[in-house]
């Protein structure tokens, strides 16, 4: 039974869970910063990706960010590691969402233009003539990075020639599901967060089948797509040998990643310390679970978006080193996490461990001796909830090299 106070942190704002209809939460947050104003009802610069919305579906608002003034880098979420909270509030800040009203099933020219801006290889310009003054606040989400000043346009053109790579261009023409053509794109090292751009703007998929999705949901449906895939090849390599555990920290969330010998397996815990944004109203800290066998699952996750973005910095990692594993991701989110900056930040943080140096041992007893004193919960809290951890094999209790 999920009491009062369990509620924000199994909805971040996205379920209704509350039923209040929108969250209180966000709407408190909802701040405005010392923008750079638009001085005209018109928008000329750099397009750096699109905007689908979900409020109203399957009738939502669409259209191009824009960027205002210097904004380097104000829609790659990949270059914002190690930045700090002003640093990336900033950035946004300066992208402005224009929007217009589209059925997510048109094909309008308004739609294509946003379709062919979604796939450019670099931010192409564009001028947009507004239909009222921005409103000029700051909004943010639980899976969506921040979104800066909004405005309704009456109109948007498409000022430079867009040019789009060839692999992008020649899957977009192909007759292929959504789910191969994006798959086939991050082989051809197309960056996620352009990739998610593009599923959204209904580029991708068959031709009688094709619709725009709105970008919350195609963040995670871009997760999944690409996990699922990638899992599919690591379930036939070879097992790790020995333990690892590989840590990051970031923005007040610190990942501890456990990798044991077997097939693979996946858990993942979030830890919310009280005092952190969804976790306000807690009186102690709460830990959410979610596993999946070696055969994968079939529930959507209840910790949401952060699963499935978790999930695949680690299988990126097994399928970098052509290895399976049975692996526990320990994540910890502490009070300093006071806005929620999106999903980016839980895929980046597991990517980033993956990546960097590692510890490793021959014994369970090795690896988690070493995991106690970087985790603030107690390993005990874990145990008790884990699947994984709860099994006994003799491979955890006997060194790996004496067998």
């Amino acid at each position: 039974m999920v009491s009062t106070a369990q509620l924000c942190i199994y909805c971040k704002g996205s379920r209704n869970l509350c039923g209040l209809g929108k969250c209180p939460l966000l709407d408190k947050v909802k701040m405005k910063q010392n923008m750079k104003k638009i001085e005209t009802d018109m928008f000329f610069g750099p397009s750096p990706s699109i905007f689908v919305g979900r409020v109203g579906y399957p009738n939502v608002f669409v259209g191009p960010l824009g960027n205002i003034g210097s904004s380097e880098l104000s829609d790659e979420p990949s270059s914002w590691f190690n930045k700090e909270y002003d640093k990336i509030i900033e950035k946004r800040s300066l992208v402005l969402r224009s929007k217009y009203k589209q059925s997510v099933f048109s094909k309008s020219r308004f739609v294509e233009e946003n379709q062919l801006l979604a796939m450019a290889n670099k931010p192409t310009d564009v001028e947009m003539e507004f239909n009222g003054k921005p409103v000029y606040r700051m909004s943010f989400s639980d899976i969506v990075q921040p979104m800066g000043p909004s405005v309704s346009v009456k109109n948007v053109k498409i000022v430079e020639n867009i040019k789009i790579s060839r692999s992008v261009d020649k899957v977009v023409n192909d007759e292929l599901k959504a789910n191969d053509a994006t798959f086939i794109l991050y082989k051809k090292n197309v960056d996620v967060y352009k990739l998610t751009n593009i599923l959204s703007s209904g580029a991708l998929g068959l031709e009688k089948n094709r619709k725009m999705t709105p970008t919350r949901w195609s963040i995670t449906a871009l997760d999944e797509i690409i996990g699922k895939n990638l899992m599919k090849a690591v379930r036939e390599f070879p097992s790790l040998n020995e333990y690892r555990v590989y840590t990051s920290e970031f923005l007040h969330n610190k990942f501890v990643i456990l990798l044991m010998p077997g097939n693979w397996e996946f858990e993942n815990f979030e830890a919310w310390a009280p005092g952190s944004f969804w976790s306000f109203n807690l009186k102690k800290t709460e830990i959410i679970e979610e596993h999946e066998p070696f055969e994968g699952r079939w529930k959507y996750a209840s910790q949401g978006g952060g699963y499935y973005a978790s999930r695949l910095g680690v299988v990126e990692g097994l399928h970098a080193m052509k290895r399976q594993a049975r692996v526990v991701v320990f994540r910890e989110i502490y009070e300093g996490y006071v806005i929620p900056v999106g999903v980016w930040e839980v895929r980046e943080n597991s990517r980033n461990a993956m990546r960097g140096h590692y510890e490793k041992f021959q014994t369970l007893k090795g690896a988690l001796n070493y995991i106690k004193p970087k985790l603030r919960i107690p390993l005990e809290e874990y145990k008790k909830q884990s699947k994984i951890l709860k099994q006994k094999r003799l491979g955890d209790f006997i060194t790996l090299k004496s067998l």
